[in-house]
């Protein structure tokens, strides 16, 4: 029985619509989870269904590469999904100009205390200079995030787990800040997870409201606009 469910594996595993299944059926199982959990920040739909396709991969020593061949058409739609931001932001345009300063100063604030305040704390620690050069981009969406780590000398693959790693931790603990610091405003609460958490902290303030989405959105192609053209010239300022 083992041997021929080996052979079935092994069948499954040569198509390139492995990983798009698997994919499609992690996250909505994570879905489901969430909201049996009434959306829970510790139920979070990303964090769940990463943790499901790490461990099918790992159980299953299917090669990242393999399961990637299926799995690009949803990194394909990365792109469109990124654009349609823009319809429920355009929903909060007259509120935008009216906030528009305000949003600059907590943008170029926001950008610089992610990038330095993580370049800093792995100093203290004693990180290698190619880990803090990974670090600073850690805020930033993912191809941003590791186009700049590429550019000022970090690792690539290094800041990619950092950035989806911060964005969970972005997604999961957010709630709670908000609560202690008394922040009810979801244009507020919005704007802060897109600086601070990127695409992964957009998804979670969808859920919470589309105006909380809109403002993530705004301040998640904000930063990382910001952080693109600042961190080159300020990171290898400060570790020089």
């Amino acid at each position: 029985m083992n041997a021929r469910l080996d052979e079935i594996w092994v069948y499954l595993s040569a198509s390139p619509l492995l990983g798009l299944t698997l994919t499609l059926l992690a996250y909505q199982g994570a879905v489901y989870v969430s909201r049996r959990c009434h959306g829970h920040p510790l139920a979070n739909p990303v964090l769940l269904a990463v943790a499901t396709l790490v461990s099918l991969l790992w159980i299953t020593d299917t090669p990242y590469g393999t399961y990637f061949d299926g799995a690009q058409f949803v990194h394909f739609l990365l792109g469109p999904a990124t654009v349609a931001l823009a319809i429920p932001l355009y929903a909060q345009l007259a509120r935008l100009k009216r906030l528009a300063i305000p949003l600059l100063g907590a943008l170029l604030v926001g950008s610089l205390s992610a990038a330095l305040s993580s370049v800093a704390i792995g100093g203290v620690l004693g990180a290698s200079k190619a880990t803090l050069l990974s670090l600073a981009p850690k805020s930033v969406t993912t191809p941003i995030a590791m186009g700049i780590a590429e550019r000022i000398g970090g690792l690539p693959s290094l800041t990619a787990v950092l950035v989806i790693t911060t964005g969970i931790i972005g997604a999961i603990g957010a709630r709670y800040v908000f609560r202690a610091l008394h922040i009810e405003d979801d244009g507020v609460r919005g704007f802060a997870m897109g600086i601070a958490a990127h695409g992964i902290g957009t998804a979670r303030a969808f859920q919470e409201s589309e105006q909380m989405g809109a403002f993530a959105a705004l301040a998640m192609g904000l930063n990382g606009l910001v952080t693109a053209l600042l961190l080159p010239v300020l990171v290898p300022w400060v570790l020089s």
